[in-house]
């Protein structure tokens, strides 16, 4: 569903919508061009995620020696 809004954009972008479009209207060129921005800055957001989880489990060695022990514990059981 699409909703008409108004935004105001720098004349550097209208200038490469208007260059990059082709066939397809200006609204569509902004619309694919913001699609690709979001989901690379959700990538971004996962990454830097990502490696503040690995920062912090290396940093926690012994807790992590600990879990791993509890867990053969328990697979030993089975």
């Amino acid at each position: 569903m699409r909703i008409p809004k108004s935004f105001t954009i720098e004349s550097e972008i209208c200038n490469y919508v208007d260059e990059t479009k082709g066939q397809r209207s200006a609204s569509d060129r902004v619309n694919d061009l913001l699609r690709h921005a979001i989901i690379q800055e959700q990538y971004e957001r996962l990454e830097a995620e990502a490696a503040q989880f690995y920062t912090d489990a290396h940093s926690d060695g012994a807790e992590t020696q600990q879990f791993q022990k509890a867990s053969l514990r328990t697979l030993s059981r089975d």
